[in-house]
């Protein structure tokens, strides 16, 4: 019996005859951390929305061995939040659509990620990093299996990068599967079992130098 999470065979997306992701196959083991390094326009960002189901393949297969994109994914990927109002606010009418979590729920999620729950400032005037915190806030707050996870580092202080990279840690000795990427290798070498990178949407094995 396997132990994958994740199997991806012969992935493939093309935009006007430009293809962006070619033929990648990759298996996610549970509880692992997978690393994906790559320049930016390297086809990260679309290998990872197609895992989560938005942009369908040109051609290949996934397998998500049962487990479903809806209930056990959280995403961090940048499908914007509403700009006029609160973080607290906006993780809570995300969290209506499931129905499974409640305000107490999401006020301790913000602070886990070192919000403040009851701050009014509108996510139009977040910085930088005020908003990659709510975007992982949003990726863990319904307790999800497997988590794919795009530059979550970005404009983050080096407090906050440190933070969020034992925060990983934390969450792969709990069982958690977690896929990053990254277009600098230090983010998150030190956090994963593989590292894989992207050039110009074929993806091999990085070898580390330790």
């Amino acid at each position: 019996m396997t132990d994958n999470i994740l199997t991806i065979k012969n992935l493939s997306k093309e935009f006007d005859d430009n293809k962006v992701v070619n033929n990648i196959s990759l298996e996610v083991k549970k509880g692992q951390i997978i690393g994906i390094i790559g320049r930016n326009g390297s086809g990260k960002t679309v290998f990872l929305k197609m895992i989560v189901g938005l942009y369908i393949p040109t051609s290949g297969e996934i397998d998500y061995h049962g487990y479903n994109i809806v209930d056990d994914y959280g995403i961090l990927i940048d499908t914007g939040f509403l700009d006029n109002e609160t973080g607290f606010n906006n993780l809570k009418l995300l969290a209506i659509l499931k129905n499974q979590i409640d305000d107490q729920e999401i006020y301790d999620i913000l602070k886990y990620v070192k919000l403040d729950p009851n701050n009014e400032t509108k996510y139009k005037n977040y910085s930088t990093g005020m908003k990659q915190k709510l975007k992982l806030a949003q990726a863990l707050m319904e307790d999800p299996k497997i988590l794919i996870l795009d530059e979550p580092f970005n404009g983050m202080d080096k407090e906050s990068v440190h933070f969020f990279r034992n925060c990983l840690l934390d969450l792969k000795s709990k069982g958690k599967t977690i896929i990053i990427t990254s277009h600098y290798q230090e983010d998150i070498d030190t956090l994963c079992d593989q590292v894989y990178e992207m050039t110009d949407g074929q993806l091999k094995l990085f070898e580390k130098p330790y």
